[in-house]
């Protein structure tokens, strides 16, 4: 049994994004507004993400567009303060993600007790952001400075807006990563959040991985979930469960049960089978 498994209590687990509005110190973040009610969108989404049956939650700042590759400090205290007001109400297993930084991913996670981040550890890259560098040596040694060692990390092998320094086969890049850097498990996306995800991609990720998850992180919906479960040990699923589908509206239960109840029908489906 996989660590999924064991943490989230079921096979191919559906892990909901809860996105977060604009943030202090973020070009959108709206002041007038203020911080209250970006913890009440938080609340609404975690609510319709449990009431649609979701097996995970993530909580993101997807709305701290453009984003940094090193955030502001006040980026992860305001996101451990909203998790903290919204955490009796958390019903399922949670992880955090503080893009795009894997240092405060990990505080966070620590800060609020999450079980899990999803994040870039790995690789250079050209991207929108600019030139983006990693040193997956000091994050592992970040984590066990701050006793994180019972924060799962959930590596992001193909970066949304950002392509590899490195003319490198995507099943050695897979190899290696596993070899070198012992990731919890391996994300493998689309170009942004909502874009399909590379079947051929997520199928050479998957044979080169071994024994380490493979997750397939964007561009899941209810109409493709059984191609994509059928390589993949999880999925992490965000727009889709947004109302029409369109990423910058709010969580919509009933997609989300739309998409759960597909999932559900495949894992009955195995359970008879085997």
């Amino acid at each position: 049994m996989s660590w999924l498994e064991e943490t989230f209590g079921v096979s191919k687990p559906i892990i909901g994004m809860c996105h977060l509005p604009a943030l202090p110190g973020d070009p959108a973040y709206d002041a007038r507004e203020g911080l209250a009610a970006v913890i009440e969108h938080a609340r609404r989404e975690l609510s319709a993400l449990q009431a649609g049956g979701v097996d995970g939650i993530m909580i993101s700042n997807e709305f701290s567009l453009p984003y940094l590759t090193k955030t502001e400090p006040i980026t992860a205290i305001t996101m451990a303060r909203v998790i903290g007001e919204i955490r009796d109400e958390i019903r399922v297993p949670f992880g955090v993600n503080v893009l795009w930084d894997a240092t405060a991913s990990i505080d966070v996670a620590v800060a609020t007790g999450a079980g899990f981040v999803r994040e870039i550890f790995t690789g250079v890259y050209a991207s929108d952001f600019g030139l983006w560098d990693t040193n997956v040596g000091a994050t592992a040694r970040h984590r066990r400075a701050v006793s994180g060692d019972d924060v799962r990390l959930m590596f992001n092998i193909v970066p949304e807006g950002a392509t590899y320094l490195s003319d490198r086969d995507l099943a050695d890049l897979t190899r290696s990563t596993v070899f070198n850097a012992r990731p919890d498990a391996i994300c493998v996306s689309g170009l942004t959040a909502g874009a399909a995800t590379d079947d051929s991609a997520l199928s050479a990720v998957k044979a080169a991985a071994g024994d380490t998850p493979v997750v397939v992180n964007t561009g899941v919906r209810a109409n493709n979930a059984a191609q994509a479960l059928s390589v993949a040990d999880a999925a992490v699923v965000g727009t889709f469960f947004k109302r029409d589908g369109v990423f910058e509206n709010s969580v919509d239960p009933e997609r989300v049960r739309l998409l759960m109840s597909e999932v559900h029908r495949l894992r009955e489906e195995a359970t008879v089978e085997a």
